[in-house]
């Protein structure tokens, strides 16, 4: 009776170190995290709640203000969504900071590591959640963008990559806040570790207002850090004109983000369980 037992055990080892048990891992680990949110739905409404109400604050209240800083016949609105998308995915990586410091605070990593899984599919479970959610709210800020009053210039194309160039910037930007996450080991202390992080990405950026209106002494931060590279492509692609550059950068950083922190958080969760 015990031999197909040892025989399952062993399968599921070999199983880990194929291709095909890691995906399958992964997805569990998604499951799992996506769960949340149809669990606790106030989760997922909260995180939106944010972002519309940065639309409606900068399309209304400091909408009449900024203008004059664009160029002229570029409505402002055209100019600011692409920003707050870029900002929207940067705020929700928050949760992948604080998802991680929770299961670590928990102890569910230990058990995790306990159990015949891919090790990897912890974090890559965690942070393709996280993309999937920035896909929905992504698709929600559109919905919420064309209500007040933003339009596409060039066509389908150009907003479907746009789209694309910002979730995988959101999901190089859970990589650097699972980082945070992994690193505190807390979720309260996760929470606060991010906003000295994520604060100068945002607002020291073109996300909400031309560089050109900043201190000659933080454009050059301004303008070629990753927040205003992305969104500077998202604009080209929406609003018409030269892409290629922003969108080559864009990758780029993204890329790099993810290389970077992706090796910094696999050693921070080795060392954790």
């Amino acid at each position: 009776m015990s031999v197909p037992a040892v025989e399952t055990r062993m399968d599921v080892a070999l199983d880990r170190h194929i291709p095909m048990g890691v995906v399958r891992d992964t997805a569990a680990i998604i499951q799992r995290n996506l769960i949340a949110y149809r669990r606790v739905p106030q989760l997922l409404v909260f995180s939106t709640i944010q972002p519309v109400v940065f639309v409606v604050m900068f399309r209304y209240v400091f909408g009449g203000a900024l203008s004059a800083a664009l160029p002229p016949g570029v409505p402002y609105v055209d100019y600011l969504m692409p920003g707050i998308f870029v900002q929207t995915v940067v705020f929700g990586a928050i949760a992948t900071a604080i998802g991680l410091a929770t299961d670590m605070k928990s102890g569910l990593m230990e058990r995790f590591h306990a159990l015949p899984m891919a090790r990897s599919a912890v974090l890559s479970g965690r942070t393709l959640a996280d993309t999937v959610r920035n896909v929905f709210v992504v698709a929600l800020m559109m919905a919420v963008g064309f209500l007040v009053g933003w339009r596409v210039h060039t066509d389908v194309w150009g907003l479907l990559a746009g789209a694309g160039l910002v979730v995988l910037f959101g999901f190089s930007m859970s990589w650097l806040f699972a980082t945070v996450g992994l690193a505190v080991g807390d979720p309260e202390t996760a929470q606060a570790a991010s906003f000295p992080v994520l604060a100068p990405l945002v607002f020291a950026s073109s996300a909400f207002v031309p560089v050109e209106t900043m201190p000659e002494w933080l454009q050059t931060f301004a303008e070629h850090q990753p927040v205003s590279v992305t969104a500077s492509a998202v604009r080209a692609l929406t609003l018409g004109g030269p892409a290629a550059g922003d969108v080559i950068a864009s990758i780029v950083w993204s890329v790099g983000l993810i290389a970077i922190f992706g090796t910094i958080s696999v050693r921070l969760y080795r060392r954790a369980v």
